[in-house]
């Protein structure tokens, strides 16, 4: 049976309500008079069900009673429906009065209100209850489990059962930690038990879809469920925030798949507004390698405390395009510049700080992959090094009232070009800011979720054409964290910056590689080995099992954020330094063995294999 159009569906409705009009008014008429009705009042009964048929109809109309969708009808509904008759009636019985010059009996009357109110309501209920049973019937495909049986599971449960475009899903009941409600229903579905019982339930019933609805919890305690979900084989979603629940925004279809972010468990940063908005706020705000993962995060936060310009720098037309536009369209009234410069080109670099004269840089530029700087260490010391140091220079020169760099985990005890050269760059900002009016830092922190090149889009991609998911050895780990959580920190700890120093961000717990690729073919569905296989392709060039985030030298103190941290300023000898940097520009273009004997004698922890 195809399904009604939504004006024969008011036709429908519109003719039972008519007919239940005259039933209703019929059959107070012959209780009132013993089924003997005078023939006076035969008269007023058909005045009377004349006036309330147009009436009543009137009423019922101009409460949009036949705008509604009642197979979604709730309390709220029914009282309107109330509301349209008791009104209806009112001016129904008014009506007859004047034409007939004789009152209705006030029982024929609350009777026929009793009635009506009784029969129109059970006749929308019975509307909505053979929808629900005929989807009822329909075959299941989906079994579903919900997460949370508070507020937010009980209207994905509500969308879920009342919706058509969800009708091959079946929820089967609830998930939830109180006891208060084990054993208690919502909308007619039990809640089976607490996240211990999730394994079991979903083998019982064998359920194919996990939802976690629970936007207020701590994100520990959601990782701890996410943890569990994972080793069902059930797919796991999870609702997006408790902001989208707050605004009303909530809906089956906002539902996401879970990521890795949500494995970490880590709490949103809290962040001091007022001291970032004290040095970023009104000021022309430059940051370098605009166009990447850090820096175009940079921008898109940067530009929400109102700087007076900010200036977008990057070597890639392409990635600048496309921040620039994104901003463009989410702060139309900011000034933005956007700048196609490469940082080794000193002169450029000298025209773009002469002519826009930024107060506050945040350098997020360099070259970044380990195996590639490690075949190519001359572009690393030229981009990483140099680069870094015609930045800082041009600071200097034209008064930059603060400097922030993003460094790397990979600077402590670096066992890479990539990471030797990230605290060469470290090094050269902490010896500039002794002789310079410019505040220089430096913010150092691990690997962040999706970036550019990172392990998590490769993974997705090897998951994504069905295997095998390539890492490099079992016992890897590395510290991870998401990219705005990060830029958020790095804004922060610009806030805090006197000079010289290195902070170091909060990065959690490290995570093993291979556990990473294993919760990420999880949760798309499949299992580990089974459906898509994960291979060892051995250590990189330049690769450590490892991460260390302080090198043995520097002690750290706590900031007045709970998350950043400051590592102790190494005492190095800028006349050393430069003579240095000297020596790096004479072999900058020869062999790899003698570019990386200087790194050596440079960064005292660095080593290499000839």
């Amino acid at each position: 049976m195809g399904k009604l159009s939504n004006r024969n569906r008011m036709l429908i409705i519109l003719v039972i309500d008519i007919c239940i009009i005259w039933v209703a008014i019929s059959i107070s008429y012959l209780f009132r008079f013993n089924s003997q009705i005078p023939p006076f009042y035969e008269s007023q009964m058909l005045v009377f069900a004349l006036t309330t048929t147009v009436i009543c109809g009137s009423s019922l109309a101009f409460f949009r009673m036949y705008k509604r969708m009642w197979q979604y009808a709730s309390i709220g509904e029914i009282i309107e429906l109330a509301k349209a008759i008791i009104l209806g009636l009112v001016l129904s019985y008014a009506t007859t009065y004047i034409l007939s010059g004789e009152r209705v009996p006030l029982s024929i009357t609350s009777r026929t209100l009793e009635l009506m109110l009784l029969l129109m309501g059970g006749s929308r209920f019975l509307w909505r209850l053979i929808r629900v049973n005929r989807t009822k019937k329909k075959e299941l495909a989906n079994h579903v489990l919900v997460v949370g049986a508070g507020d937010c599971g009980a209207l994905i449960a509500k969308e879920i059962m009342t919706s058509n475009s969800f009708t091959g899903n079946r929820i089967i009941g609830f998930i939830d930690d109180d006891l208060h409600k084990r054993n208690m229903q919502v909308y007619g579905l039990p809640v089976l038990g607490n996240r211990l019982q999730i394994e079991r339930l979903v083998q019982q019933y064998q359920v194919h879809d996990i939802i976690i609805a629970m936007p207020s919890a701590k994100r520990a305690n959601i990782s701890d469920i996410i943890n569990i979900c994972k080793l069902t084989g059930a797919k796991v979603k999870i609702i997006p925030s408790i902001n989208d629940f707050i605004k009303g925004r909530l809906a089956v279809k906002t539902l996401r798949n879970v990521e890795v972010e949500d494995l970490l468990g880590r709490e949103p940063v809290m962040t001091d507004l007022e001291g970032i908005a004290n040095y970023v706020s009104e000021k022309v705000v430059l940051v370098t390698g605009a166009g990447g993962s850090i820096g175009s995060e940079l921008c898109r936060q940067i530009a929400t405390f109102n700087p007076s310009a900010l200036l977008l720098l990057g070597h890639g037309e392409n990635s600048i395009y496309t921040i620039e536009m994104e901003l463009r369209t989410k702060f139309p009234t900011l000034q933005l510049e956007t700048i196609i410069a490469d940082i080794q080109d000193r002169s450029r670099l000298d025209e773009v700080f002469r002519r826009f004269k930024p107060q506050v840089v945040f350098h997020a530029a360099a070259h970044k992959h380990v195996p590639l700087m490690e075949r190519n260490p001359t572009e690393a010391l030229k981009n990483n090094v140099f680069g870094t140091k015609n930045v800082a220079d041009c600071a200097d020169k034209y008064k930059v009232e603060r400097f922030v760099m993003i460094s790397s985990d990979k600077a402590v005890n670096p066992s890479s070009i990539m990471g030797a050269t990230k605290r060469i760059a470290e090094m050269y900002i902490q010896s500039i800011n002794t002789v310079s009016e410019t505040q220089y830092v430096a913010v150092r922190f691990g690997n962040v979720l999706g970036s550019r090149g990172s392990v998590i889009p490769r993974f997705k991609e090897q998951i994504a054409a069905g295997g095998p998911v390539t890492v490099t050895h079992p016992d890897m780990v590395r510290y991870f964290m998401t990219i705005p959580e990060a830029v958020q920190l790095v804004i922060q700890a610009g806030s805090f910056a006197k000079g010289g120093e290195i902070f170091v961000l909060d990065m959690g717990k490290p995570v093993k590689i291979l556990d990473l690729a294993q919760d990420l073919i999880r949760l798309s569905g499949y299992e580990p080995y089974a459906d898509i296989d994960i291979n060892f392709s051995g250590m990189r060039e330049g690769e450590k099992l490892f991460e260390e985030l302080l090198t043995t030298e520097e002690a750290v103190s706590s900031t007045q954020h709970e998350r950043i941290y400051i590592g102790k300023p190494s005492q190095i000898n800028r006349a050393e330094l430069e003579l240095q940097f000297k020596r790096i520009e004479k072999v900058i273009s020869e062999d790899q063995a003698s570019i990386k004997d200087v790194i050596e004698h440079l960064v005292p922890f660095y080593s290499h294999v000839s």
